[in-house]
C-alpha cells in the first residue's frame, strides 16, 4: 500500500468514507431548487379536477385573471401535444377530458405563490361525468369502459404493446416451456390471488422546478429530478428545441424513490414560461398536489398457480399481472415488462406462462417506485412459495432453498444463467437461516394473546434498462495533482456520487479526499448518463470512470516516460506519482506533469491530463412478443428476508420485532452506505406493507391526500435490522458490484404477509396488512 501524509492508500474500495455533502447538509447551507429565488422569479400553481372521469365542457379563468398580480393562465388548448414515454399518451395539461382526480386542467402564473394559488381556486371547469373504472380487474373486463379511446394513434418508443378497443396499454408474455406437461407432473397445485394499492412515494422534497426561455431560445431548466438528460430530450423533442440549446441544471434532490424519474412539472413549468415571454417561473407541488396530481406507486391484482411434485420440486407457474397504470401509462408499462421478466422470482421453474398487463384506470397514473415492480411480483410469488411449501409439508426456508436458481439455469426470459450474472442465492438462504436462528426457536410461539412468527421470503431484480443505456465521464487533472470528476449522476440521498469517487481513487490509486466532485448536475458540462434509476449509476457511472482513468493513466505513462527516459510499459500510477515497477523510489510526482512538463531549458512537453471514458450496457436484447425471450439486464441481484412479527389476538394490533435481509452485493464498496441504503429500502417496505395506500371512494376521488391521513411508519414502530452480505462478483461490473439500492424493500411486503399469516393461522393475499384487514379476513372467512 502507498502513504501520502499518512493516508492509507489503494483502499477506498470497500471503505466506509463520509458522503461529500455531509457538511453542507448538516449545517444547512446544502441548496435544493426550492431555495433558489431570483428577483423577478414568477410562481405558477396548477388548478386540479375534482373528479376521475369526465369530459371538459368549458373553461372559464375570467375571475382568475382578475386577481392583481396574475400574468396568465394556460388550459391544454394552449399548446396541443401528448407526452410520455414508451407511450406518449398524456397531454401536461388535460385538453378534451380528465382521467384522473386531480389531473391538471390549469395553470396560472402570478408574480407571488399565494395569489398563483387563489387564483387557480377561482378557474371554474364545467364537466360531464362519465363512468369510472377503479381497479386494474375491472379494467379488464370485456364491457369496462374505454379511458383512452384513441389508444391506436399513440405514438410508441421502447417495446410497448397496447391493444387498441381495452384498457390495455402494454402486455408482456413470458411463454417458456410446456406448460401441459408442467402441470402433467405437479403433484401438488395452488392458486393464489393477491392485491396490492397505490401508493405514494413520500419524499421528504416536493416536485419543483424552474424554467426561464432566454431571448436566444435558450432554455435554462433547474428541477429535482433523476432524469436531468431526459428532461433535456423531453423538452427539446416536444417543443421542437434544439437539443443543445436546452440546459438542465440538478443539484441534490430531498429523496425521491424513483417518483422524480417521471418528466411531469418540467412540460408544466416551460409552458408556464413561454406564456409570459420566457421569465422565470417557478412550479413546486404542495404536499397535497404532490400526492395526487404528480405520479404514484403502481399497483396489482394478481392471480398466480404453482405446482410441484411430492418432492417439493417446482414444475410449473401460470401468472397473470394486471398493473395498475392509473390514467396514463408512463413508466408503468415497463413495470408491466419487469413484473414478467422476474415473474418466478429467483426459482427454477421450467414451465413458465405469464401475461403481465399494464392496466388504465381512473386512479393516478404510475411511475418508477424503489423496486420497479418488483415488490409486487414478489408479494404475489412468495404469498404461492408458503402456501405451496404447506401443501407439501416442507419448511419453508428449506422449500425456498430446494428450488433456488443457480448456475446453469435460465430466468424466465430463457436468459443463461451464471455464478457472475446471478449472485449465489442459496448462500443467502444459509446466511439468513442463521441469522435469525431459524432452526433454535419453532416459527410460531404462543404466550397467552400474543403470538410470536417468522416469515421468510427469497427476491431477485434484474434492471430492465434499455439495451442501449449507458454514461459518460470525465476526470480533470489539476495542478496540484488533485481530480476534477464529471458525471451525470444525480445525488438523490443514496451517496452515489461519493461511492463513484470511491471507484476513481481505487482505480488511481490516491487518496479519496483529493478527488473532487459537485453535488450538482448540468447537462451542458456533465457527460451524459442514462438516469438515475434502477440501481444502476454505480454500474454504468461506475464503468466510465474506470475507462476514463484508464485513459488518464496512459497519459500520464507517456509523459513520465519520455521525462523519466524509460518505456511506458516500465511504470505504475500511485500515491500521487509515475513511477517505474521495479524501482518504486524513482518517479515523478503527479503534480509536475498533470499540466505537461517544462525541462529546464524551457522545452515542454504534453497539456492537461483530461481521462475520457464512456460505457454501454452489452448483449441485451428485446424480448421476443410472443414468448418473452430475451436478454433484459446484464445481471440480477439475489437475496433471502425474514420478518418477526408479534400478533395481539385481542386487538390484532402487531408489533414487527426484527427484519433480517441477506443480500449477494457483489462487492461492498462502501459498508456504512450499503447498510443504510438497505436498512431504509426495509424501512419503506415495512410501512407500504403494514399501512400505507390511496384510498378512494367510489367515483375515484382520493380520500386520504395529506400525511394527517396517509400514514407512514413511525420512529418507534421501527423493529431491530440486520443485514449482512455475501459477495459474488459481476465480472462486468466495476471491481464486481452490484446495485442494491432497491433491493431491502422487495421481499419485506412478502415476508411481513408470511410471518402475520402464520401468527393469524389465515392467508393474508392483500395489502395494506392494518389491523382491521387482518380482523375482516378472519372474519369475513367464517
Amino acid at each position: 500500500m502507498w502513504k501520502k501524509e499518512g493516508v492509507k492508500i489503494g483502499q477506498s474500495v470497500g471503505k466506509s468514507v463520509p458522503r461529500r455533502e455531509t457538511w453542507e447538509k448538516v449545517t444547512g447551507t446544502a441548496k435544493y431548487i426550492n431555495d433558489i429565488s431570483n428577483p423577478g422569479l414568477l410562481h405558477a400553481k396548477i388548478a386540479i379536477s375534482p373528479h376521475a372521469h369526465a369530459k371538459i365542457k368549458s373553461i372559464d379563468s375570467s375571475e382568475a385573471m382578475k386577481i392583481p398580480g396574475v400574468r396568465a393562465v394556460i388550459t391544454g388548448q394552449y399548446y396541443l401535444i401528448l407526452t410520455g414515454s414508451p407511450l406518449a399518451d398524456r397531454p401536461p395539461i388535460a385538453i378534451d377530458k380528465v382521467r384522473y382526480y386531480g389531473e391538471p386542467v390549469a395553470l396560472v402564473v402570478a408574480e407571488q405563490e399565494y395569489i398563483a394559488e387563489m387564483a387557480a381556486l377561482q378557474i371554474k371547469v364545467e364537466y360531464e361525468l362519465l363512468p369510472v373504472v377503479l381497479s386494474p380487474s375491472d379494467a379488464f373486463q370485456k364491457n369496462a369502459p374505454l379511458i383512452h379511446e384513441r389508444l391506436a394513434e399513440y405514438k410508441r418508443s421502447e417495446e410497448v404493446y397496447p391493444e387498441p378497443g381495452t384498457n390495455i396499454a402494454n402486455r408482456t408474455k413470458i411463454r417458456k416451456g410446456n406448460m401441459e406437461e408442467g402441470w402433467k407432473n405437479s403433484d401438488h397445485t395452488v392458486e393464489v390471488e393477491v392485491t396490492l394499492p397505490q401508493s405514494d412515494h413520500a419524499a421528504m422534497e416536493m416536485r419543483c422546478c424552474t424554467v426561464q426561455i432566454l431571448p436566444d431560445e435558450k432554455v435554462i431548466i433547474h428541477s429535482a429530478s433523476q432524469s436531468p438528460f431526459v428532461i433535456r430530450r423531453a423538452i427539446s423533442q416536444s417543443f421542437h428545441i434544439p437539443l443543445h440549446k436546452v440546459i438542465v441544471h440538478t443539484p441534490l434532490v430531498g429523496g425521491s424513490f424513483g417518483g422524480k424519474a417521471a418528466i411531469q412539472i418540467e412540460f408544466l413549468a416551460f409552458l408556464a414560461s413561454r406564456a409570459v415571454g420566457g421569465r422565470a417561473v417557478k412550479l413546486v407541488n404542495s404536499r397535497e398536489v404532490d400526492m395526487i396530481s404528480s405520479p404514484v406507486h403502481i399497483g396489482l391484482d394478481a392471480k398466480i398457480k404453482l405446482g410441484c411434485t411430492h418432492e417439493g420440486k417446482m414444475m410449473a407457474a401460470e401468472i397473470l399481472h394486471l398493473f395498475d397504470g392509473g390514467a396514463y401509462s408512463d413508466r408503468g408499462a415497463v413495470m408491466s415488462r419487469a413484473g414478467a421478466v422476474d415473474c418466478t422470482g429467483p426459482y427454477r421453474i421450467d414451465n413458465v406462462h405469464c401475461d403481465s398487463l399494464c392496466m388504465y384506470t381512473n386512479h393516478p397514473y404510475s411511475t418508477s417506485f424503489r423496486g420497479f415492480g418488483h415488490p409486487e411480483l414478489t408479494f404475489a410469488i412468495e404469498r404461492a412459495m408458503d402456501l405451496l411449501a404447506g401443501r407439501v409439508g416442507m419448511d419453508p426456508l428449506e422449500f425456498r432453498f430446494y428450488n433456488a436458481i443457480g448456475a446453469g439455469d435460465t430466468s424466465p426470459t430463457q436468459t443463461l444463467l451464471d455464478k457472475s450474472n446471478l449472485g449465489d442465492l442459496p448462500m443467502c438462504i444459509a446466511k439468513l437461516k442463521t441469522l435469525i436462528h431459524w432452526d433454535d426457536h419453532p416459527t410460531r410461539e404462543t404466550d397467552g394473546h400474543l403470538i410470536k412468527a417468522k416469515g421468510v421470503c427469497c427476491f431477485w431484480k434484474n434492471s430492465n434498462t434499455p439495451s442501449d443505456a449507458g454514461a459518460g465521464a470525465v476526470i480533470v487533472f489539476n495542478p496540484d495533482g488533485s481530480v476534477n470528476l464529471l458525471c451525470g449522476a444525480v445525488e438523490i440521498g443514496q451517496g452515489t456520487r461519493t461511492s463513484l469517487t470511491q471507484l476513481l481513487a481505487e482505480r488511481l490509486v490516491m487518496d479519496d479526499q483529493m478527488i473532487h466532485i459537485s453535488t450538482e448536475v448540468n447537462t451542458e458540462t456533465d457527460p451524459h448518463h442514462w438516469k438515475t434509476v434502477a440501481s444502476r449509476s454505480t454500474f454504468l457511472v461506475g464503468n466510465a470512470i474506470l475507462n476514463a482513468a484508464d485513459d488518464a493513466i496512459v497519459q500520464l505513462k507517456n509523459i513520465a516516460a519520455i521525462v523519466l527516459q524509460c518505456s511506458p510499459t516500465d511504470l505504475e500510477v500511485g500515491a500521487g506519482k509515475v513511477f517505474l515497477k521495479d524501482r518504486p523510489d524513482m518517479g515523478i510526482a503527479i503534480e509536475k506533469i498533470a499540466n505537461g512538463y517544462k525541462f529546464p531549458n524551457g522545452n515542454t512537453i504534453g497539456g492537461q491530463v483530461i481521462g475520457r471514458g464512456s460505457y454501454a450496457m452489452r448483449n441485451l436484447t428485446s424480448l421476443d412478443p410472443e414468448t418473452g425471450k430475451g436478454n433484459p439486464g446484464p445481471e440480477w441481484t439475489v437475496g433471502a428476508q425474514a420478518v418477526e412479527v408479534e400478533l395481539n389476538t385481542r386487538e390484532y394490533t402487531y408489533k414487527i420485532v426484527k427484519a433480517t435481509t441477506v443480500i449477494d452485493a457483489g462487492k461492498v464498496i462502501n459498508p456504512e452506505f450499503a447498510r443504510s441504503q438497505i436498512t431504509g429500502a426495509m424501512s419503506m417496505g415495512l410501512s407500504l406493507a403494514s399501512r400505507e395506500a390511496f384510498l378512494f371512494n367510489n367515483k375515484g376521488a382520493v380520500l386520504n391526500p395529506q400525511f394527517r391521513t396517509y400514514k407512514l411508519i413511525r420512529y418507534g414502530e421501527q423493529p431491530e435490522y440486520f443485514v449482512d452480505f455475501v459477495e459474488t462478483p459481476h465480472l462486468e461490473a466495476p471491481y464486481g458490484l452490484r446495485g442494491i439500492g432497491e433491493h431491502g424493500l422487495i421481499g419485506m411486503p412478502a415476508a411481513l404477509a408470511n410471518s402475520l399469516s402464520i401468527a393469524a393461522g389465515i392467508e393474508l393475499n392483500h395489502l395494506p396488512l392494518t389491523p382491521e384487514m387482518i380482523w375482516r379476513t378472519i372474519h369475513d372467512s367464517v
